[in-house]
């Protein structure tokens, strides 16, 4: 069993969606992600982290070196998880408001997002969130993330044939292919991250 666990072992990753509608493309890839993790790929457990209770960031509200309970708990996620798996959607061709607030608060000092390896997801239209992400990019060098190169993964969700349900689940078999594919990405760079590969 210690031959398996060197081979493939288990990382924790914390999965953030920068839209907080419940029929997001966004979410659904989040919930694909999940799905294809306890399904068909080893070595990964994704956990969904909400960053709607998050107030508006406002240092107002840190007291004594303390965070609001929704803060802290955010803040405590992150942590904990090796890597993280961001969906992000494309507002006004950059990163949509709830996550860059997420983003920031989890950066005040302790920075809790440094030295964790990232991967970024995102759907929408025209070029499938690919400025939002790029934005992202730049702002995890300040952060210390550590983003996989490769594979992107952007998605054109308004282009034939459909790649979402109404409800914002991925349908599309091609689409949860290169999924799986950051999925694994996802992973081997982690471990080479954390200096187990």
């Amino acid at each position: 069993m210690a031959g398996v666990a060197a081979v493939n072992p288990v990382i924790q990753v914390a999965a953030l969606s920068g839209s907080l509608r419940k029929g997001s493309y966004n979410r659904g890839l989040i919930r694909s992600a999940i799905e294809l993790s306890k399904e068909a790929i080893r070595g990964i457990q994704i956990e969904y982290v909400d960053i709607s209770p998050l107030p508006l960031i406002n240092t107002d509200l840190e007291v004594d070196g303390n965070y609001p309970p929704a803060v802290e708990a955010f803040r405590q996620k992150i942590l904990e998880a090796d890597s993280i798996l961001f969906a992000t959607p494309e507002y006004n061709y950059s990163i949509a408001t709830p996550l860059k607030n997420a983003i920031d608060w989890a950066s005040r000092p302790p920075n809790v997002w440094a030295g964790k390896a990232a991967a970024i997801l995102s759907a929408g239209g025209g070029f499938g969130g690919g400025r939002a992400q790029y934005h992202l990019r730049q702002v995890g060098v300040f952060l210390d993330l550590h983003f996989i190169n490769k594979p992107e993964f952007f998605v054109n969700a308004f282009q034939p044939p459909a790649k979402f349900s109404s409800e914002g689940d991925l349908i599309d078999a091609e689409t949860k292919g290169k999924l799986k594919d950051v999925l694994l990405a996802l992973h081997a760079h982690t471990l080479r991250t954390q200096g187990k590969s």
